[in-house]
């Protein structure tokens, strides 16, 4: 563990000053009458597909604590949004028909609120983005990484033709191979730049909280899914890259120790600052 935390420790200031990533540009297709979303923004996502594999819907799903994380959070406004996840185990980004998601009227047509009360969604598009992750190790593979550049640049173009921002979820290093951080940060900063989306550093933070906090177990037995301080520490880095919103005193703490939430909120903030950071 001693090993681990000096790898991570000595590579992650190199890491956050080299993946900086600028925000989202305004999406060219999307109609007029739309409008402009960008993470980060004053006017940022206020409905999200989350796109992605067992990463995402370990610990009753990331867009579930993502949700409580920012309702709790001291500026829940701001970070108010509608989700929907949608995963498929083992997945990659190209097992997706991102097509057939985002038709008018289809996925998040209606919510179910209250007391098991139906409640009807405006008609037409159902989300201003889409946030979009890659199988663990695909993009650092040596036969599927350029299969995660073509279809991060297919997703992207078919997403802002409905008038949707794409966004890339950086996923983090197995906890017994800590050199796929840089890897992994690299491809998801190239596929943000190649395709002017806004990327969350969530790998990054997860390399952050070995190097400061290596008690803190971050991962499963498997050392690659997320333990529930992981999906919490990724759904923080969420909430402080996509809406610019501060984590650290929100009130849910998943049933975390208050004291490690707290850490993990404070990562979370840290590294999304520094990796945006102009």
């Amino acid at each position: 563990m001693q090993m681990n935390r000096s790898i991570f420790s000595c590579a992650l200031s190199l890491l956050l000053s080299a993946c900086a990533v600028t925000d989202v540009s305004t999406p060219s297709s999307s109609p007029a009458a739309l409008p402009l979303v960008k993470a980060g923004s004053p006017n940022p996502p206020r409905s999200i597909l989350y796109v992605g594999n067992s990463f995402m819907y370990y610990n009753t799903s990331l867009h579930s604590m993502v949700n409580q994380l920012a309702r709790a959070s001291n500026d829940p406004r701001a970070a108010q949004h509608r989700s929907t996840s949608l995963t498929i185990s083992g997945a990659g980004m190209d097992w997706h028909d991102l097509e057939s998601y985002l038709r008018p009227d289809g996925l998040g047509r209606y919510s179910f609120v209250g007391d098991n009360e139906v409640r009807f969604n405006p008609p037409g598009r159902q989300y201003d983005s889409v946030m979009l992750m890659d199988c663990s190790q695909c993009p650092v593979h040596p036969t599927l990484s350029k299969v995660f550049f073509e279809y991060a640049k297919r997703h992207s173009v078919t997403a802002r033709s409905k008038g949707v921002e794409p966004m890339f979820l950086m996923t983090w290093a197995y906890e017994d191979k800590p050199d796929m951080t840089k890897g992994l940060a690299d491809a998801y900063t190239e596929a943000g730049k190649q395709n002017q989306a806004h990327v969350i550093p969530a790998g990054l933070a997860f390399a952050a909280s070995m190097a400061k906090r290596p008690d803190i177990a971050l991962y499963v037995p498997d050392k690659r899914h997320p333990s529930l301080a992981g999906s919490y520490l990724t759904a923080a880095t969420v909430v402080a890259s996509v809406w610019n919103v501060n984590p650290v005193g929100s009130k849910y703490t998943a049933g975390l120790d208050v004291n490690v939430a707290r850490h993990l909120q404070e990562v979370a903030w840290e590294t999304s600052q520094r990796y945006h950071a102009r």
